[in-house]
């Protein structure tokens, strides 16, 4: 059996530095929700000829102690959303559970709306259980996961102050 990818996000706040998160991706689990993130992560998937992805992708949101979002490589601010599949893919099942901090989840906005936004839990999230899907875990990195989610936050929508962005992603 072939072994589950593992893909990276170099992470900067405030335009400096913070750190690089390691990730695999559960394909044994979830092929088809682990490919959509591993193709957004090296730019793969084209649009007009061009790399889609999470490169210069924003976290949007974060909330202590729970998750920190991002993957809206559209918009940058929550409301865009596009798989490699088309705009949107179906749930692909809920065998994995939100168990655990450095859990790679999918962020959708109800059943079957899965497309490029992720979250990454901050500590057990059990309550998301059979409506997010679960397709992978932070393996290096959790320090990062950390400073993000310290990052302060303002209104309602907890959007950082300063931006957290993915400065670099690949596969390794």
């Amino acid at each position: 059996m072939k072994d589950n990818p593992i893909v990276f996000f170099d992470i900067s706040i405030a335009n400096q530095f913070a750190g690089r998160i390691k990730m695999e991706l559960f394909a044994d689990v979830t092929p088809k929700t682990a490919e959509n993130f591993r193709q957004l992560c090296t730019g793969e998937y084209k649009s007009n000829g061009k790399p889609q992805g999470y490169k210069g992708c924003h976290f949007h949101r974060i909330i202590k102690d729970f998750m920190v979002q991002g993957g809206d490589y559209l918009m940058n601010d929550g409301t865009g959303n596009m798989s490699i599949y088309g705009p949107t893919f179906a749930d692909e099942n809920f065998e994995l559970k939100h168990s655990s901090a450095g859990l790679l989840s999918m962020a959708n906005n109800g059943v079957n709306a899965n497309g490029s936004q992720f979250f990454i839990t901050c500590a057990k999230a059990d309550f998301l259980d059979g409506k997010h899907v679960v397709f992978g875990r932070v393996i290096d990195g959790l320090l990062t996961l950390r400073k993000i989610e310290n990052v302060p936050t303002i209104g309602a929508n907890n959007k950082p102050k300063v931006s957290v962005i993915i400065s670099e992603c690949g596969e390794m």
